[in-house]
């Protein structure tokens, strides 16, 4: 199956990161680094990766979870403090 190999998670990662070029949003980015993730998972292997590659169920729960790791830690980093609205005190054009 193409999607228990590496390669496919990497590729689907470059893809997610090119749309969020296209259209951003932070939403395909925390994708992108989940899929990415997810292919080094595969790539290192380990006792994990050959868990991974056995389960198409647990290969996508781990790529919800790293990819919503990946959001919030991207939102806490480069999000807005106080929240996403700016309000402006006075009017250039006053004076």
């Amino acid at each position: 199956m193409v999607w228990s190999t590496w390669w496919a998670w990497v590729i689907a990662g470059l893809v997610l990161a090119i749309l969020e070029v296209l259209a951003p949003g932070w939403i395909f980015l925390g994708f992108a680094v989940g899929a990415l993730a997810t292919g080094l998972l595969l790539w290192v292997g380990g006792p994990l990766g050959a868990m991974m590659a056995g389960s198409l169920p647990l290969l996508f729960l781990v790529f919800a979870v790293l990819s919503l790791v990946a959001w919030l830690a991207l939102k806490r980093i480069f999000g807005l403090s106080g929240g996403s609205v700016k309000t402006f005190d006075e009017d250039i054009n006053e004076d």
